[in-house]
């Protein structure tokens, strides 16, 4: 319900406005552009004439601000759980303002926080508000998930596990659809947040107008593994955050490919897996030097077919970092995000190049 600014016949304030805020002036003169009071005691014919077609004013000018004011709570800094249906509720952030609106999509078993949190070892930029600063962005919690010091749960309803990228695009689009934030989406997903990032502009092209696909991950990975391999692998990412990646993989391949649009894939250069890792006892017995050699391989070769896949992506490689980029080198993740943007805003900033480096984390 809306609620209009109204004076009695002494000129006070007989209704309360709410939610009205800097609109208050521009509606009491819309209303009455020329300060007319009217007043029930005035009991005549004229105006009980003015007073219906003061009405009528208010009623159409109620109706137009309205919609503004609707638009502008939508744009408001949010953060809280969402009834995306079916009894269920999902966990979502959302800061500044601007179109095209990003959406920051976390790896498996990461929170929204992942993108929030500081680096101790390289502290600097933070993806999350610094993308707040030249353009609305958003991002939430996956049932499963945990906080970045691994101990905090997801804030988001449970699911049944394994789940899959599917599951994760429908998730997103009942989210979007009932938080009411709007498109076009700029997609920024990392590790499986880009394959579901991928997956949902596949399914909803017409709502996505970018991506940035950070060390994401890739349905031919496993062709450069064995199946003891992938057993290992598959061990090694078992939780928090169940999922079943051949499925996932069979969903992405099936899929529709991604129409044209400015797409950014950045590559780790990096192992997170050691030789001096493997010999400190960081890692199960199972995983060997020939195994973190094999998936290292696997995973850059996995990489060029990723990017390969979208004739116009700009395929950075030259990291410095391991695979969560945007904790090591969020200044990069902030440029290439803010370059997509740009794109989508004007079409014609947007340079061809099959593989790009960048010096020192930095985009050239």
């Amino acid at each position: 319900m809306i609620e209009g600014h109204f004076c009695d016949c002494n000129g006070n304030d007989a209704t309360n406005v709410i939610g009205w805020g800097n609109h208050q002036g521009l509606f009491q003169k819309l209303m009455n552009p020329y300060h007319l009071r009217v007043c029930a005691s005035a009991f005549s014919p004229l105006s009980n004439v003015i007073s219906l077609i003061l009405f009528s004013v208010q009623t159409l000018a109620l109706a137009f601000l309205a919609t503004g004011c609707q638009k502008a709570v939508l744009n408001k800094d949010f953060a809280g759980l969402v009834d995306i249906g079916g009894g269920r509720k999902i966990y979502m952030e959302c800061r500044g303002s601007g179109s095209p609106t990003v959406v920051l999509i976390s790896g498996k078993g990461n929170r929204a926080d992942i993108w929030t949190v500081l680096n101790p070892e390289k502290p600097g930029l933070i993806v999350f508000p610094e993308v707040a600063r030249f353009t609305r962005v958003c991002a939430y919690d996956r049932p499963g998930t945990t906080g970045a010091l691994a101990s905090e749960p997801s804030r988001s309803d449970p699911v049944p596990e394994p789940v899959t990228a599917a599951d994760g695009v429908s998730d997103l689009r009942a989210l979007l659809t009932a938080s009411k934030e709007a498109g076009p989406f700029v997609l920024a997903g990392h590790s499986m947040g880009g394959l579901i990032s991928r997956l949902y502009a596949s399914t909803y092209p017409t709502d996505v107008s970018g991506l940035v696909l950070i060390d994401a991950f890739s349905e031919d990975i496993y062709n450069g593994l064995t199946l003891e391999q992938r057993a290992v692998f598959e061990k090694l990412n078992d939780v928090p955050e169940k999922y079943d990646n051949v499925r996932s993989f069979e969903q992405v391949r099936a899929a529709p490919s991604v129409r044209a649009m400015p797409v950014i894939v950045l590559t780790a250069d990096q192992p997170q897996i050691t030789a001096k890792g493997i010999a400190s006892g960081q890692f199960p017995p199972e995983v060997t030097a020939n195994f973190a050699e094999a998936l290292w391989a696997a995973q850059m070769k996995a990489q060029d077919s990723l990017a390969r896949l979208f004739p116009n992506a700009k395929h950075i490689t030259n990291m410095n970092s391991t695979h969560y980029i945007q904790n090591w080198q969020p200044q990069l993740v902030i440029d290439s995000i803010r370059e997509v943007v740009d794109a989508v805003r004007d079409p014609t900033s947007w340079r061809r190049s099959e593989t790009m480096t960048a010096p020192s984390g930095k985009n050239p």
